[in-house]
């Protein structure tokens, strides 16, 4: 079987260059162009280059279209707005995407199941194999442990991130709130200021910490009278999410069309 073409949507950006690196270290997978918002100062420069390791021979584009008529399946880790756009094209095309994107508001998050009617798509707020274990993890303890159990979920990111909680954060919480058999908008507890009363019983709690440059932290705290548990993930390099979008990538091969996640990819 020849290898596979992964073309990469915001490869200018942080997790556009892991994703480069990650491609290019990948058993079976090729990198088949990168594309960018035009007007980036980066157009034009060799993605090897830009990236940090030898050339590749290919530079940065805006063209999104042609990048996809390139790859078998494209790898989206950029803003919302962009990321329905580019679902849209996959739709048309019948090009497989990998989505990354956080933040979508729920008329975007729509377009994007739109797309998987005609697409393969696989969409995770976090690709890495550990998270998807904590968040497989977080619903089985929810399921487990009653509602005598506050869950609160603490999560922390680099200066730089725009949204909050982290996309991360509020999978961790959609799957406690699955575990317990609630809809999380009814219980989510997303910011607490001044004098608030006792805590609600059964509300799942946020906290949000922002500094530095922290890849991302998370923590789940399940607390009850005299005991604890609390089930952590913290990573060291954003290159472990580029590394999970490039494992899901490769597992998009020969997939029918359909909205996927991490958790279909993972077998969990």
């Amino acid at each position: 079987m020849s290898d596979l073409a992964i073309g990469i949507l915001g490869g200018a950006g942080r997790m556009g260059r892991a994703l480069v690196r990650a491609v290019t270290e990948a058993k079976g997978a090729v990198v088949a162009g990168a594309a960018e918002a035009p007007g980036n100062p980066e157009i034009g420069k060799d993605l090897g280059a830009l990236t940090g390791i030898d050339p590749l021979g290919i530079v940065l584009t805006s063209d999104v279209r042609a990048l996809f008529a390139r790859a078998d399946v494209v790898i989206d880790f950029t803003v919302p707005a962009a990321t329905v756009e580019n679902a849209r094209v996959a739709a048309e095309t019948g090009t497989a995407i990998v989505i990354g994107t956080t933040g979508l508001e729920p008329a975007q998050q729509a377009a994007v199941a739109e797309a998987g009617k005609r697409a393969v798509v696989v969409q995770a707020a976090n690709f890495s194999l550990g998270v998807n274990l904590a968040v497989a993890l977080t619903r089985r303890l929810a399921e487990v442990l009653d509602d005598s159990f506050d869950i609160e979920i603490v999560e922390m990111h680099h200066r730089h991130k725009v949204d909050a909680p982290s996309g991360t954060a509020l999978a961790l919480g959609r799957a406690a709130a699955a575990g317990r058999g609630v809809d999380l908008d009814a219980v989510a507890d997303r910011g607490r200021d001044g004098i608030t009363g006792a805590r609600r019983r059964g509300d799942i709690g946020f906290a949000v910490l922002r500094g530095g440059n922290v890849a991302g932290d998370h923590t789940v705290v399940f607390a009850a009278d005299d005991e604890r548990i609390e089930l952590t993930h913290k990573a060291g390099d954003r290159i472990i999410f580029a590394r999970g979008a490039v494992h899901a990538a490769l597992w998009t091969a020969g997939k029918p069309a359909g909205l996927y996640t991490m958790q279909d990819v993972l077998k969990l």
